[in-house]
């Protein structure tokens, strides 16, 4: 079975990306401390613990989680690709 690559790709962005979003405004709401997604500053540009950082963060959620997601389905459609045994 193959996996498409857009779908997955698409599947996985937008889930990380809710999780960049929804675990930002979570620390906002709670007033937790977040050191954690602090430190995601450091990787997407314009993210910070706010609001508004919470949407920056869904978006460069969604296109890392839409590379990972495209390039998990690829090498995994390769070596199933690969290693499939043919029959007569």
């Amino acid at each position: 079975m193959e996996i498409r690559k857009r779908a997955f790709g698409l599947a996985l962005g937008i889930v990380w990306g809710l999780a960049m979003l929804i675990g930002t405004w979570w620390i906002l709401m709670t007033g937790a401390r977040g050191d954690i997604f602090s430190k995601a500053g450091v990787f997407y540009l314009g993210y910070s613990l706010s609001w508004f950082g919470g949407i920056i963060g869904f978006i460069w959620g969604f296109v890392y989680g839409f590379i990972a997601g495209f390039l998990v389905a690829w090498i995994y459609n390769f070596v199933n690709k690969s290693i499939k045994v043919k029959t007569a």
